[in-house]
């Protein structure tokens, strides 16, 4: 949707023109200082929000010295900006501009305070300009020193080598880290072979070193990666502000200095129409429910400048026992902002998100159970076990053997028919485990034998058998669903209108749960005896009961009340939180996308729908009469037009821009999380930052070095880097440690 200029006389708009826009500011004395300026008495009316939310100025009434770019697709204004330059001169023309942009009168007085802060704001830009680009008033060369020129080149290679360290995936520290408080030797040793190719910068400031100096503290190295993951982060929040509505995402924690943090995901549409999903930061996650939703409030508008009230979504791929405590930080945000709709993750398979939820300790474990399998197989030599076992177990079935040695090669235990495999090679699994612990052939180290041990007591359990059994076939009637809804954009609608059909299986299953269970519990006993596994109730429950003085309870009565009827009723319960009808019509909003219309003949009924979103919308009183052009537009195409089958696709047409509604309408469905993301560019930051963690040893994670990595496409500008490093730390400039010992130049040489 084009941007209109709200200035008097100023018929620019964003699709005809190369100026960049620049929306009211929200803190309040400013935007009453623009709307003041900009002498429209209607906009006098409107709340900071609002002219936050709806209204822009262009950048032609700015001085130019408070527009400068940070790269060649960037435009900034400086924070303290005043717009100052307008023509009042011309008459509206119309009615209609005369009632959207009518010139409010200005008394003597008024003129004179206005002309005054205008001399006031192009005294200060001039002088702000001179101070920080260090030009002279004629436009001459910058007025920097020698030594101000040489710690800028200095500053700059250490920026060079902090992002060549990111994108590498180098990490910082090693196993040789010093003693004192100094960085460790990775980067400098990357700076001593800069040295050495010729880097005149840093030669000069650590040529003359001892060879065991460091050449910067902790502290310092700090202050720069601040620096740089600052820099690479405003690049992103720039597109995310300018597109205003944004879906909020997580993944799993993630462990730094023993100290847990959730990484954050921003997933929105940029000004391209592009959907992106970009990982912005690691918030930590200690403290109660309610201390990490302050947090992350905090982070996304105090620190970024976005607003909750333009959440439209909301999504935690965590997992274990986070994932409870998650569930709660949802549906406090939801309450306090009902658009921010709770949805599974459109990068978790729908059935792991459900089981994840579940609040039941031998549910955890078994999920927890299935992270370790998923690390431990990566080991070398281990899979080719798990294979040699289930061509024994299969012998007389090499068709199935077969498949299931292809379905168990790599991610099947993050895939919606998690379950239907790891009850298919539960044995095989056992066997493979204590193949391993054996090592008859010498080939598993100590660490991996203590683990098959580990695992392979865990699986061997009654009590795990029957919780894989019950939630394999519990979860077969949300496969199908799930796979759907995180497919593309037409089975997506299909799978919201299947819900009820879904709903309907788990009820129909529930009101029969006697017969159901009963068959459950004689397939987890004819598995459990293939490997004799003992079927008895658990151990602590036991003692439990003799504590109570209770009477002995039966195996299946147990099993019964406390697994086969928690997990049907919770995951019936969870389904049905997740896809609330408010959520479910929004979902069947995808009708807008022509090859979705196409099938339902044209007949659809979004309007009804679209009341969730009124304020989304530009135009929201032309809606209906704006749907039936768009449906007459599709019906009477001609027979060589492709209907698009996306919402990428709809949202790349080039008239698109004749139907705002429709436009914003789509922008608004794409961020919603549960949705794939039909742009490989938006989906490749999880995969960066699990490449991260997975290329880095645990104990060398660097949060700003992860986030540098995961960000490496953006291209920060050095200079701007510099420039803020130089005026948030002018005290500390970077220089060798004053108590490094120096070593005499024999010693050195020995």
């Amino acid at each position: 949707m084009p941007n209109f200029c709200a200035a008097p006389n100023c018929t620019r708009k964003s699709t005809q023109s190369d100026l960049a826009f620049f929306r009211f500011p929200r803190d309040p004395e400013r935007c009453r200082i623009w709307v003041e300026n900009c002498r429209r008495a209607d906009l006098e009316a409107k709340t900071v929000d609002q002219l936050n939310k709806h209204y822009r100025l262009c950048a032609k009434h700015f001085d130019p010295s408070l527009v400068y770019r940070t790269s060649p697709y960037r435009t900034v204004l400086k924070d303290t900006a005043i717009p100052t330059m307008f023509d009042l001169t011309i008459r509206p023309r119309s009615l209609r501009d005369k009632h959207h942009k009518q010139i409010k009168e200005l008394t003597e007085e008024d003129l004179k305070r206005i002309k005054e802060r205008r001399l006031a704001a192009s005294a200060a830009s001039k002088k702000e300009a001179a101070v920080e680009e260090g030009t002279s008033a004629n436009g001459g060369e910058p007025q920097l020193s020698t030594e101000e020129k040489e710690l800028r080149c200095y500053l700059r290679s250490l920026f060079e080598v902090i992002i060549m360290l990111a994108k590498q995936s180098i990490p910082l520290d090693t196993s040789k880290v010093s003693a004192s408080e100094n960085v460790s030797n990775n980067f400098q040793a990357l700076l001593d072979y800069r040295i050495n190719a010729g880097d005149e910068a840093l030669r000069k400031r650590f040529g003359g070193a001892a060879v065991n100096a460091e050449y910067l503290s902790s502290t310092q190295l700090g202050q720069l990666l601040d620096v740089c993951e600052n820099t690479v982060r405003e690049e992103m929040l720039m597109e995310a502000r300018e597109s205003r509505i944004f879906s909020l995402v997580t993944a799993d924690l993630v462990d730094f200095g023993n100290e847990k943090h959730l990484p954050l995901f921003l997933r929105f549409v940029n000004q391209q129409n592009i959907l992106r999903e970009e990982f912005l930061d690691f918030v930590p996650f200690n403290g109660d429910e309610v201390a990490l939703v302050e947090r992350l409030e905090a982070q996304l508008t105090e620190r970024w400048g976005l607003s909750m009230e333009d959440c439209r979504g909301q999504a935690h791929k965590v997992t274990g026992a986070s994932a409870t405590k998650m569930k709660a930080v949802a549906v406090l945000l939801t309450e306090k902002y009902p658009l921010a709709f709770h949805m599974p993750c459109s990068r978790m398979a729908l059935n792991i998100h459900l089981a994840n939820s579940l609040p039941f300790p031998n549910v955890q474990i078994l999920m927890e159970t299935l992270r370790r399998l998923r690390i431990f197989f990566k080991r070398p030599g281990a899979h080719t076990q798990l294979e040699k076992a289930i061509s024994t177990h299969y012998q007389k079935n090499e068709d199935k053997a077969a498949v299931l040695t292809q379905a168990s090669c790599s991610g099947w235990t993050e895939q919606h028919n998690v379950f239907d495999v790891l009850l298919d090679i539960l044995v095989p699994l056992i066997y493979c485990m204590d193949a391993i612990h054996n090592n008859a052939d010498d080939v598993f180290d100590s660490a991996v034998i203590a683990d098959a041990l580990s695992l392979a007591e865990i699986l061997a359990d009654f009590e795990m058998v029957m919780t894989v059994i019950v939630l394999k076939n519990v979860l077969t009637f949300t496969r199908a669903f799930g796979r759907n809804l995180q497919g593309d954009t037409q089975d997506a609608f299909c799978a919201a209108n299947s819900l009820t059909a879904v709903m309907h299986s788990l009820n129909e299953v529930n009101d029969n749960i006697d017969i159901y269970h009963e068959f459950w519990y004689e397939e987890a006993v004819s598995v459990a005896t293939s490997v004799e596994i003992p079927v008895r109730v658990p151990r602590l429950f036991i003692q439990r009961q003799r504590a109570a003085d209770m009477g002995e309870i039966q195996t299946e009565a147990y099993y019964r009340e406390y697994v086969t009827l928690p997990i049907i009723h919770s995951v019936m319960q969870e389904v049905e939180e997740m896809f609330s009808e408010v959520n479910v019509k929004a979902l069947k909003c995808l009708s807008l996308v022509p090859a979705i219309m196409g099938q339902m003949k044209f007949n659809t009924t979004e309007e009804n729908d679209a009341n969730v979103y009124h304020n989304d919308l530009p135009n929201p009183e032309t809606l209906p009469a704006e749907l039936h052009c768009w449906r007459i537009k599709w019906k009477h195409r001609g027979k060589e037009v492709r209907l698009p089958t996306s919402i990428h696709e709809t949202l790349q047409l080039p008239d698109i821009k004749f139907f705002p509604n429709v436009n914003a309408f789509l922008k608004v469905l794409s961020t919603l999380p549960v949705l794939k993301l039909e742009e490989q560019l938006g989906e490749a930051a999880g995969t960066r930052l699990q490449a991260y963690l997975d290329s880095v040893p645990v104990g060398q994670w660097n949060r700003s070095l992860a986030v540098l990595h995961v960000n490496a496409e953006v291209k920060p500008d050095l200079d701007v880097m510099v420039d803020k490093y130089c005026r948030l730390y002018p005290e500390d400039e970077p220089e060798l440690e004053a108590e490094s010992e120096v070593v005499p130049e024999e010693e050195a040489m020995k």
